[in-house]
């Protein structure tokens, strides 16, 4: 059997303030370290093993997965990081509130621009300092490929090909691995891995610094997917996460 466990990261500052995030970099806030800290304890406790693990470019991922490996004793694995599993970009949506946002445009806009699968919001404009080409981290990434906002499709069409190309092949030669990335990162590569429509996948949330397991046969193909966890706890965060678009 052949694991992979793919995992949000925990709570970041905006988050707790409910702002679009996307590739704006905050880091966790102490209750968000404290999500991975026990989702690390839950992984050992489940005996999980790790032959390699993979993050984004942010550092609230970063972080996630480092309290993870700490807790695992396991901080010695190796670690690859790349801009391809970060956050869907939001554009000029980074940094606003989503509840005041839900006010002044509808809250099924604010859906469709959370949670649909072909709709962005409008993009940075290529001055704005938000805009990923003056960010060093992304220096030796073409301009073209750096996204000023991205719609689920895009960002699915971003990660898709290092999923298909690195990821899931290491797979031949770890019996596991674990993906520390973001809600809608993660979002694409589970509506690839169980073939989820369009439609189906606006219905998708994912709670913070939840282990959720999938696992594949010796053909690396899929047989189940499971969260670790109670399922009415994780159930109850899942539908928070999809209240944050909502007028208050």
């Amino acid at each position: 059997m052949k694991r992979i466990v793919l995992l949000r990261h925990g709570q970041s500052a905006w988050n707790k303030e409910n702002r679009f995030t996307g590739w704006t970099d905050v880091d966790l806030t102490d209750e968000g370290i404290a999500e991975a800290i026990r989702a690390g304890r839950v992984l050992r406790a489940e005996g999980f093993t790790f032959g390699k693990a993979y993050t984004s470019f942010l550092t609230r991922a970063i972080r996630t997965l480092g309290c993870i490996l700490h807790e695992m004793d396991a901080a010695w694995i190796p670690v690859e990081k790349t801009w391809r599993l970060n956050e869907k970009h939001y554009g000029v949506l980074q940094g606003l509130d989503k509840s005041r946002t839900a006010a002044a445009y509808g809250e099924q806009q604010v859906r469709l621009w959370r949670r649909s699968y072909d709709i962005a919001p409008d993009p940075l404009p290529e001055e704005d300092p938000r805009n990923a080409r003056f960010d060093p981290r992304y220096a030796e990434v073409p301009d073209a490929e750096l996204p000023r906002t991205e719609s689920l499709k895009q960002t699915i069409e971003r990660i898709l090909p290092y999923w298909q190309c690195v990821i899931f092949p290491s797979l031949r030669r770890y019996d596991s691995l674990l993906v520390v990335a973001h809600g809608n990162s993660l979002r694409g590569v589970i509506k690839h891995l169980k073939q989820l429509s369009d439609t189906e996948i606006v219905a998708l949330n994912l709670p913070t610094a939840v282990p959720y397991v999938f696992e594949f046969d010796d053909d690396l193909r899929l047989q189940r997917d499971y969260y670790l966890g109670d399922p009415d706890e994780i159930r109850r965060r899942a539908e928070a996460v999809a209240r944050q678009g909502r007028v208050r």
